[in-house]
């Protein structure tokens, strides 16, 4: 089944983004372009295992909402500190949001569900835990800690679809928007690092135990990051009222139905969701400017995007920003949606982190920063389960 939301483009009025790139957008552009990498052993929890995998963390210090864990989980503040960014980068004052119908999508995969692992071991000992762990957790849904927040009377929905929840929630808000639900829509994604989903990750052997290196010949696997991204949209303005980003053209979804946790070999999935969205460029050869691919570093997606890539858009730059920000799963969509409009809008795209070594008869991704004029940019975002999911955007 393939999914297409493109009829009419909607315009791009803030974003707000914050990673293990950087607390903002700007600082995160900017060190992705310089090629940063800051990663390390997991600080927020620990484990028993000989081995050790590096990880990308949000910097404490850039997560401005929620001081207090004991109210908010981490995923819940890395969204508010996203969403707020994008309110303010868009210029709307609170007042101007609360007179207006504007909805909430984000996505994420487990949120802070797995990190109340003391509270469930205490309980299943026969104790009788405070249940602080789960009146937090039942305060975070990131969704509704946005709305909630900023006073707002729109939809409100989380969307879980494991790493493409982010662009799928953005897919969500444009047809808020085509069905006239909302004037405005916060829309994006957001998750936290988790002990569980770490271990989860190497018990399917897919974790680098060293820093990853995204379509790589040497690529051992990911590396899991944390974050939040989230754009602020509506329904495009007449041209002398548009604003300083680019547009939002389309999206599109189809499902491989192959395998819980790996592509289609041929990538069946995301071909039909890439040719929906081709649909709206032209001549996709003439007008694609740069795809940023989902680039996990794992063996099975970086194959499959290198297939399809040089199949549909033979000789159209790609990168991935994973070698920078780790693979922050139900945020990654939304991060790079992020990255996408911001790279478009400057005119330079960067070079996949990481990235060194070819592999035989494919089509490389970029491996230094590139000057960029053509009109159309994708993101695509390819997650477990075999949903695969496109963004387009338009200068």
């Amino acid at each position: 089944m393939t999914t297409a939301r493109h009829p009419e483009n909607k315009e791009i009025k803030g974003i707000g983004c914050l990673c293990a790139l950087g607390g903002d957008l700007p600082t995160c552009m900017k060190n992705l372009y310089s090629g940063k990498r800051k990663n390390g052993l997991p600080t927020g929890f620990t484990t028993d295992r000989p081995d050790t995998y590096p990880v990308f963390e949000t910097d404490n210090n850039h997560i401005r909402y929620g001081p207090d864990s004991t109210e908010l989980s981490r995923t819940a503040r890395l969204a508010l500190s996203a969403a707020e960014e994008a309110i303010r980068d868009s210029g709307f004052s609170r007042d101007e949001l609360s007179s207006m119908r504007v909805g909430v999508a984000v996505g994420t995969t487990v949120g802070s569900t797995l990190n109340n692992e003391n509270f469930y071991r205490r309980f299943c000992n026969g104790e009788h835990p405070e249940l602080l762990e789960i009146n937090r957790f039942l305060n975070s849904n990131p969704a509704e800690a946005i709305s909630r927040e900023f006073e707002l009377n729109g939809p409100v929905q989380t969307v879980v679809n494991a790493c493409s929840s982010g662009a799928d929630a953005i897919g969500i808000g444009m047809s808020w928007l085509d069905a006239g639900l909302c004037d405005l829509v916060i829309a994006g994604g957001a998750d936290e690092l988790s002990r569980i989903s770490y271990l989860g990750f190497i018990s399917l052997m897919i974790s680098d135990p060293e820093p990853c290196r995204p379509f790589d010949r040497t690529r051992q696997g990911l590396n899991l990051g944390e974050g939040a991204a989230m754009l602020l949209l509506s329904k495009k303005q007449p041209k002398n009222q548009s604003g300083r980003y680019c547009e939002l053209a389309g999206y599109a979804s189809a499902c491989d139905a192959y395998h819980l946790t790996a592509p289609h070999p041929q990538g069946n999935g995301l071909k039909k969701a890439l040719n929906s969205i081709l649909q709206k460029t032209g001549d996709p050869l003439e007008n694609i400017a740069f795809v940023n691919a989902h680039g996990t570093g794992t063996q099975d997606n970086d194959k499959v995007e290198m297939q399809v890539l040089s199949e549909l858009l033979p000789g159209i730059p790609y990168f991935s920003i994973k070698g920078g920000t780790g693979h922050t799963l139900g945020a990654a969509g939304a991060i790079e949606a992020a990255v996408t409009a911001a790279c478009l809008v400057r005119g330079q795209i960067p070079g996949s982190i990481g990235f060194s070594v070819a592999e035989k008869d494919t089509h490389p991704p970029l491996e230094n920063n590139a000057e960029i004029t053509r009109r159309f940019a994708i993101s695509q975002s390819l997650a477990f389960g075999g949903n695969n999911a496109v963004l387009l955007f338009k200068r």
